[in-house]
This record gives C-alpha cells, structure tokens and sequence, in this order.
C-alpha cells in the first residue's frame, strides 16, 4: 500500500473535538497515510496536543493572530478562525504540505471547515465528517466538491457507531488522496448550461466540441450549476462559454428554487471570455412538488415535470423583467463581446407547438425587449434565427458561431 506523496490534515476544534480527531489521525496511520492534527479551536484549551497549533492557523488571519483569538464571542470567533483556516490551507496546498484535508465537527464546526475547504480547487481531496450533512449541505459546500459524511451520532466521543464512521473516512481520504490527481490535457476548456428541456441542443453542440478537440464541461442549470460553472471562470479554468440554458434568470427573478444569484454572468463578462448565450428554458420557473408552489401563483399555467418537480409558464410581463435584467448585466461590461443567438421557433422543449408552454406572444416580448435594451456593437451581437432551440438547424448555428471563436 502506498502512501500519500504529502501528510492528511485533520482538523478539528481541540477544546471539544481532539479525542475524535485523534482517532482519526490514528485511522489514517492505520491505512499507510501520514496524518498531521491541525487545531482550529478558539475559546477553551485544547484537550490534547495538536501538530499544528491554533496559533499558527490564526496567523493566516489578514489582521494577524489577534483577530481570531482575542475574541469572546464564538460566533466572531469561529468566522475569524474560517477565515484564518482559509488562508492556511491555501498556503499550504501552493507549499505542497498537503495531499488531503478531513475535518469533523457539529453544525459550528462544519461552517468554519467546510467554509475553509472551499478555498482549495476541485479535484482536491476535502472530507467533512459532520452531524449535519443528511439535510441541506448546500450553505456548507456551495460550489465546491467537499465530500460531506454524515456521523450519524454526535461528535462527542467515542462508541460502536462513531468508531466505525471515522474509519471509514479515514479510508475514503486516503484513497482520494492516493489517487492521482486529473491534469490538463492542453486541450481548451468550454463550459456549456443545460437543462432537461434543452437536452437535445446541448447534446449536439457538445459533440461538435469533443470532435473539434474541446474539453467540454456542462453544467446543470439549477441554479448552483451556473454558479459552479462561474467559479470556475473566475479560476480561469475555462477558455470560453456557450451558455445556452439561462434558465436560471427566470427563477432568480420571479422566484423559484433554481435561482441564478444575484452575480449571474459577472464573471464571464469580467473575464472578456468568448462567449455565446442563448435563451434555454426562460419560458418556465422552477417549483418542487405543485403542492409547494406559493399560493401567490394560483391560475398560473403548470407542468408536472415529476412529483419533485413542477414547472410554471413565463408571462409577458415577466419575460419583459428578463429581458431587462438580462440587459443590465450585459450593459455593464461594454468592453466585453458576445453573441445572443434567438431562437425565434421556442426557448425549451415544452415550447413549441402543441406542447404545453408554446406561447409565441411571451416569447416575443423577451427578444424584441432584449433586441431593443441590449447595447450592441461590432462585437455585441444579437442574431435572430427561426428554429426552435432543439433543432438540429440551431445546434448546426451554434456550431458555426463557436468556429469563430478564439478560444485558448
């Protein structure tokens, strides 16, 4: 069995959480893997020695050491200490120190951590042993790959559950860590967005890329997928764009559960990115179950998706608030080109004639607001084409469109 090119950090709170992380640390020595405990407490002592004290962690703070630990409030501590973290383990991921990070913690712990893990890049190995991790994770992980593990018992202490929950975190950490990570290839990145509506375009368009020797990434637009895709723009992992499915506007702005977030394109605006968009799926906003959606919509037009799933229609007026939002961003970066490809025959799947969402009047009120706000230019087009977005003739447009990119 070999071992890890670089020690395991195991981080915890040493005044409540040392005796479990100990074992941990233990565990990940009993599969071959060097392991450095790393305290992260702030208010008590810690109950056992740690390799890497709270001290040199709260160093990492940008107002120095003082900034964490003279605090006697928790709550500002444990922010501090998130952010000290943060910069501790970037360093000491540039420095090579480390082949992995595992932390455990209850709902306090987990924010600090989980917050802090976020910080190193995908692909990294990131483990969260937490009593919080079988509910909603989402505010923990945001757009990262952390691998949460829920402890099914409390972190307190040692027992016939909690033992075997820790092993088998030291095991998956382990072996994350002794996989080789993935490297560039040199081929060029490309994010692309889709949805279930907008399958068959992305499908085609995608194809295209891998056969022209593009890396292709797709993201799911359910809100987070967007924002992961930006993410990654922002570390400069993606070469261009084709933003097809921009699904997620609608749901930022007439509220659904899919929201863009308020940041919606910024990053691929900033980074001047070749980028191509289109209109997917702006002709519905997400609920879940229909017993769920807000009374404030009864009458609406609804599609069932699925029982976890339930879909509403667009209106006019609704379209025309997108279309300005839409506007807005992209006005805001006039030094950055793009192309909006119109799909004039439907944005989705369910709209197009005889499917349930086919509404050529709302349709129309989002291009021509969007035709008529959109600041354009030599390098800001908009192009309108009569296909609907799942013909092969608007996958054959994006084609060409991405031909002309210069991507790298």
């Amino acid at each position: 069995m070999g071992a890890a090119v670089a020690p395991i950090y195991v981080v915890g709170t040493f005044d409540t959480k040392a005796r479990e992380a100990c074992f941990i640390a233990e565990a990940l020595r009993a599969e071959g893997v060097s392991a450095v405990l790393v305290d992260v407490g702030t208010l008590n002592p810690p109950l056992a020695e740690p390799d890497i004290e709270r001290s040199k962690v709260a160093a990492h703070h940008p107002k120095g050491p003082e900034a964490v630990l003279g605090h006697h409030d928790r709550g500002s501590a444990v922010t501090a200490m998130s952010q000290a973290l943060r910069g501790f383990l970037v360093d000491a991921y540039h420095s090579g120190r480390l082949s992995g990070v595992i932390g455990l913690g209850g709902s306090g712990g987990t924010a600090l951590i989980a917050s802090a893990m976020r910080a190193l890049p995908i692909g990294f190995p990131k483990l969260m042993v937490s009593t919080v991790a079988s509910g909603d994770t989402s505010s923990y992980i945001g757009t990262s790959d952390i691998t949460m593990m829920f402890s099914v018992v409390d972190v307190a202490g040692l027992n016939r559950v909690s033992r075997q929950v820790y092993k088998n975190a030291a095991a998956a950490i382990a072996g994350m860590a002794r996989v080789k990570a993935a490297t560039a290839d040199g081929r060029p990145a490309v994010g692309m967005t889709m949805f279930g509506v907008t399958t068959p375009c992305v499908t085609r368009v995608r194809q295209y890329l891998e056969d022209a020797g593009y890396d292709c990434l797709v993201f799911h637009a359910t809100g987070v997928g967007g924002r992961a895709m930006e993410d990654l723009v922002s570390s400069d992992l993606l070469g261009a764009v084709v933003d097809i499915t921009t699904t997620e506007v609608a749901d930022e702005l007439v509220g659904g559960v899919f929201p863009a977030g308020p940041a919606r394109f910024d990053a691929i605006l900033a980074k001047r990115l070749p980028y191509i968009m289109s209109l997917g799926a702006l002709d519905m906003v997400n609920f879940g179950p229909v017993d769920t959606v807000p009374s404030a919509f009864a009458g609406r037009k609804f599609h069932v998706h699925n029982s976890s799933v339930t879909l509403m229609r667009t209106t006019v007026e609704e379209n025309l608030t997108i279309a300005a939002w839409i506007a807005r961003k992209l006005n805001a970066y006039p030094e950055s080109g793009f192309t909006l490809l119109i799909p004039e025959g439907g944005v989705s799947e369910l709209d197009k004639p005889g499917n349930p969402f086919f509404d050529p009047e709302a349709d129309q009120a989002l291009f021509n607001e969007l035709e008529r706000l959109v600041q354009t230019g030599s390098r800001r087009r908009i192009v309108r084409h009569p296909f609907h977005i799942n013909d092969a003739a608007f996958a054959e447009v994006l084609q060409r469109e991405i031909a002309q990119l210069q991507i790298h």
